[in-house]
């Protein structure tokens, strides 16, 4: 099963003005996480998908593939979905979304994500790790919590599941974790996703995967050791630069 892995790269954001082009390492942040995503191999292709010139300039510079999508696209997903549709990339049965703002993703996020596809154990694969206790309340970190076969039950960004009497935390600590947002699909889950209209749980959360979930869809989690974080701010850019600096020297 073929994998084409699609960085979804939007010039629009608010947090962080122009994101995809900031630098990182003297290059723009979607060119590093390119980089990254070709270095882990665990896509055979990978392809950018922008909304803006610019963006798509940059990586032709670079001779990285990318696809000058549609402007009005509302999420990531989207932008996935109309690059799958493309006949160029008819012959990849699995799509992996890895977000443009991670350069730093680890191979086992994204390996995670795609063998729970690749194997059959739910048509939508993503990652988890575990969540610091401290972190439980902070709206910002979106907790999962899991049946048994690891599937996900519900993403929220509210402390699930609610430690009702103190004594039980020991019980609390092994069944939450953090979701880390790589996502596979199999061609007619993402289809499905990009198909409904948003739902209800997914518009009060702000969560997407909330919509398949909520359609009965299910969502395979890979629970993984660690996984970094996103660059959405300046402070977060210029912690990633100190990193890079850091590596390199």
């Amino acid at each position: 099963m073929p994998v084409l892995a699609v960085i979804p790269a939007r010039l629009g954001a608010t947090r962080l003005p122009r994101k995809p082009l900031r630098l990182l390492g003297g290059e723009p942040l979607v060119v590093r996480v390119h980089e990254r995503v070709t270095a882990l191999a665990v896509a055979d292709h990978c392809v950018v998908a922008t909304d803006h010139p610019e963006v798509a300039d940059a990586c032709q510079a670079r001779g990285i593939p990318v696809v000058l999508t549609r402007s009005e696209h509302p999420s990531g997903t989207d932008r996935v979905a109309e690059v799958a549709g493309r006949p160029e990339f008819a012959a990849f049965d699995v799509l992996l979304n890895v977000q443009g703002d991670e350069p730093f993703v680890s191979k086992a996020a994204l390996q995670g994500a795609v063998d729970i596809v690749r194997q059959g154990r739910a048509p939508i694969g993503t990652a988890a790790v575990p969540v610091p206790m401290e972190a439980l309340d902070r709206r910002d970190v979106v907790k999962v919590v899991c049946t048994d076969d690891g599937r996900a039950l519900y993403f929220s960004r509210a402390a699930i599941p609610c430690l009702r009497e103190p004594q039980d935390a020991a019980l609390l600590a092994p069944l939450v974790h953090q979701h880390v947002g790589v996502y596979a699909y199999t061609r007619s889950a993402l289809q499905q996703w990009v198909g409904w209209a948003p739902h209800p749980l997914e518009l009060v959360e702000r969560l997407e995967q909330l919509r398949p979930l909520a359609h009965g869809l299910a969502i395979g989690v890979a629970h993984v050791p660690s996984a970094e974080g996103g660059i959405d701010t300046e402070d977060d850019l210029a912690r990633a630069n100190a990193r890079w600096a850091a590596h390199i020297s």
